[in-house]
C-alpha cells in the first residue's frame, strides 16, 4: 500500500504488516515466505514495527510468533504526527517570516497552485483586488475547498473587490461567494488571464476559463510592496470606469 509508505513504513515493514493482517499471527519463517522478504531482514523490520506499536510478539511453544495490532493504531500515529507538527508550526512560521525577503518571485501551477494562492491570501489576511475574474473558483474540482476557504476569509474579515471579465456576466449567476463588491470589464478587454493583488503580492494567473482552472495554468507570484501599491492604483482607475 502506497499509503503505508507515506506514513513512514519501509517497503519491508509494509509487506510484513500487511502479511500479518492476513495471517493473523505467524513466526519469522512463515512471514518471510509469505511476504517474500529475506528472513534476516524480517527480524529487523519486525523490531521496528514493535517499536512503532504496530506488531507484538507472543511466545508459543518456544518460538516467537508475531501478530499485527488493530489498523486503528495507524490513525493514532497520524494524529500524533499532526499534534507534533501543530506544536512546531508557530516556530517554523516565525522563522519563515523572519527570513522572507522584501522582494521575491516564484511560480505556482494548476489546481494545487490555486490552493497555494488561497492559503497565501489567508496567511496575509488583507483585502484582495481582482482584475479579469472568470468565476474559476467554481470549478467543480475545487468548489468544496473554495467554500471552506471563503468561510475562513469571512472570519478574518478579508474582503474581495472584483472586476469580472464580461464572459462571467450572467443574469442568473450568484456572485455572493466572494462578496458582492464587483463590477465588469468591457467585452473587448476579455482575456484568459487574471490579476490578483493583496498585501505586498501581485499574482498574474494565466490559463483560466469560465468556471474552470486549466491543469497547466500558471500563477506568477511577485512580492513587492511598491509594485502591489501601483497595481491597486491601476485597479482603482479601472474600477471607477467600469459598470456595476
Amino acid at each position: 500500500m502506497n499509503i503505508l509508505h507515506e506514513l513512514g513504513f519501509s517497503p519491508n515493514e509494509a509487506k510484513i504488516y500487511e502479511t500479518l493482517l492476513d495471517l493473523k499471527e505467524a513466526g519469522p519463517g512463515k512471514i518471510s515466505s509469505q511476504a517474500k522478504v529475506h528472513r534476516r531482514n524480517v527480524y529487523d523490520a519486525l523490531n521496528r514495527l514493535i517499536d512503532k506499536g504496530l506488531v507484538f510478539s507472543v511466545i508459543d511453544k518456544g518460538e516467537s510468533v508475531y501478530s499485527a495490532v488493530d489498523p486503528d493504531k495507524l490513525l493514532e500515529l497520524v494524529k500524533e504526527k499532526e499534534a507534533g507538527l501543530n506544536a512546531l508550526l508557530p516556530e517554523l512560521k516565525k522563522r519563515y517570516e523572519n527570513k522572507k525577503p522584501l522582494q521575491e518571485a516564484y511560480i505556482y501551477r494548476g489546481i494545487e497552485g490555486f490552493k497555494n494562492y488561497m492559503r497565501d491570501v489567508l496567511r496575509v489576511g488583507q483585502d484582495v483586488y481582482v482584475i479579469g475574474a472568470k468565476l474559476s473558483w467554481l470549478d467543480p474540482r475545487i468548489i468544496n475547498y473554495t467554500e471552506k476557504v471563503v468561510k475562513e476569509m469571512a472570519r478574518k474579515k478579508i474582503n474581495f473587490h472584483i472586476l469580472y471579465d464580461a464572459l462571467a456576466k450572467d443574469d442568473g449567476q450568484d456572485y455572493s461567494l466572494f462578496g458582492k463588491d464587483c463590477r465588469f470589464l468591457p467585452k473587448e478587454y476579455q482575456t484568459n488571464s487574471t490579476i490578483n493583488i493583496f498585501g505586498d503580492y501581485v499574482i498574474n494567473y494565466t490559463g483560466l476559463a469560465f468556471k474552470k482552472i486549466d491543469d497547466a495554468g500558471t500563477l506568477f507570484i511577485i512580492r513587492d510592496e511598491n509594485l502591489a501599491d501601483s497595481y491597486r492604483k491601476w485597479f482603482k482607475f479601472m474600477w471607477e470606469n467600469c459598470k456595476q
